[in-house]
């Protein structure tokens, strides 16, 4: 009698994928693995204007990562306390990154929002950010300090969004007030 060998071909095929998979390289970190005082993800912002603005360059700044879209109510509710809040800021060394989570079809409408803020806004491209893991709500925003530490969580955030002027105050200036000196700074 001939057995067919379906068995041990399925149990051939799990185990080259187990093979595969334990080589595979290390998934970059999730939002889960995000740590109060430890180093930010990496983000590079590509702005609409052309630009190219990465978080690791702006050591010595305050940087407010804010996820947003078009299409989303509270976001835009909270785009007006969030560009006051921004310019307010500025000198105190605040820069805030917009990533809007548009497609590339929804440029047009991406630039007509972004030529009223003061800060740098670009396309996400997908709703993968990084170490920052998926972005599946929105606004959502993070904040890195001056040594390039994550200093506060969004996906932690406990505030209703959209986010007040207060609760901008509340979470960012005390990062504003610590003058830490720059990673690339002698002691």
């Amino acid at each position: 009698m001939n057995i067919p060998n379906h068995p041990r071909r399925a149990w051939l095929a799990r185990a080259l994928g187990c093979a595969a998979a334990a080589a595979w390289p290390a998934r970059p970190a999730q939002a889960n693995e995000l740590k109060l005082g430890a180093p930010a993800p990496p983000l590079v912002l590509h702005t609409i204007d052309g630009r190219r603005i990465a978080t690791r360059d702006l050591l010595g700044q305050v940087v407010l990562v804010n996820f947003w879209a078009t299409w989303c109510p509270p976001c835009i509710d909270e785009m007006p306390q969030l560009s006051a809040y921004a310019a307010s800021r500025a000198a105190q060394g605040l820069q805030v990154l917009g990533f809007c989570l548009d497609d590339a079809a929804n440029l047009g409408q991406v630039r007509a929002l972004a030529a009223s803020l003061p800060y740098p806004v670009g396309l996400l491209g997908s709703a993968w950010a990084g170490g920052y893991g998926r972005i599946w709500r929105c606004p959502v925003n993070f904040v890195i300090d001056r040594a390039g530490r994550l200093a506060h969580d969004g996906w932690n955030d406990a505030t209703a969004t959209p986010w007040s002027g207060a609760q901008f105050a509340r979470v960012v200036d005390p990062v504003l007030r610590r003058h830490e000196p720059r990673r690339d700074a002698p002691l």
